[in-house]
């Protein structure tokens, strides 16, 4: 029985293998998992079981850090914190590759359907994950909702989606007039307005939208600027919190009404330092 830690060797050649196969699976083309593991096997003479159980670890160490995982590596938690940052390494040495999945998407994209909004997981008659801790400590550590406030391609992709959205589901109630006034302000405007989309609901009620994106899990942190909490509490009756999950593979959102702090604990991150 296999009972030594992995060291980074062991841990970075997993994690490059499941990235490759990540890549692979988000991109539509066929790999075989059993000869990755086989490869792996020969590389860091592990046995099949320990390789596979490993996979299922790193599927939790993205999931904290907000990134997609592979579909039937079910997270496995309670796992060294060295295989999050051999996962980071990894991201590190690749910055382009989750650009180039939003880039594809951008390509592509259409008329897309309508995303499916859910219930938000703070309203749901449900505990939070038992393992909520343990993510919420890998997103702070390597900041998680920093990353993706930062890849500005994804921000794009998220907020063009919404925009498409808003107009689908007023094209679907009859409300053609609506939809044509839907605009993506962000991108007409600039940021700073507190929002990114300005919609309506079918009854002609403003919407503004402020969308975050990511392509982790429901529960991944995110940023929020003092603005856009200002805007929230001073429009509330019209400001909505657009949060797109799991963007890369199948969008997913729900919506988050102001009081924001009612859902969320909201805690300061930097500070504006001006001069007396």
């Amino acid at each position: 029985m296999e009972t030594t830690d992995w060291s980074d060797f062991e841990n970075d050649a997993v994690v490059a293998a499941y990235f490759s196969m990540l890549s692979d699976e988000l991109s539509g083309r066929r790999y075989n998992k059993a000869a990755q593991n086989r490869t792996l096997q020969d590389q860091i003479d592990r046995s099949r079981g320990s390789i596979e159980f490993k996979m299922c670890n790193v599927s939790a160490a993205m999931r904290g850090l907000g990134l997609p995982i592979i579909q039937g590596y079910a997270p496995r938690f309670n796992f060294q914190m060295a295989l999050a940052e051999a996962a980071a390494r990894w991201l590190a040495q690749h910055p382009d590759w989750e650009l180039a999945l939003h880039l594809k998407e951008q390509r592509q994209m259409a008329e897309p359907a309508p995303i499916f909004v859910g219930v938000a997981p703070t309203l749901r008659n449900a505990p939070p994950p038992d393992e909520l801790e343990q993510m919420q400590r890998i997103a702070r550590r390597f900041d998680a909702a920093g990353r993706d406030e930062r890849n500005r391609v994804l921000g794009y992709a998220g907020e063009e989606r919404v925009f498409q959205h808003e107009r689908a589901t007023l094209n679907s109630h009859g409300r053609d007039d609506l939809a044509r006034r839907v605009r993506w302000v962000s991108k007409e405007d600039g940021d700073g307005l507190g929002y990114d989309i300005a919609s309506f609901t079918p009854n002609g009620q403003d919407r503004l939208i402020e969308v975050k994106t990511t392509n982790g899990w429901e529960r991944t942190p995110f940023h929020i600027s003092r603005n856009e909490l200002a805007v929230a509490d001073e429009r509330r009756d019209h400001w909505h919190l657009f949060r797109l999950h799991d963007f890369a593979r199948d969008p997913k959102a729900f919506e988050l009404r102001p009081p924001l702090d009612a859902h969320v604990s909201l805690t300061a991150t930097s500070f504006w330092a001006s001069f007396e």
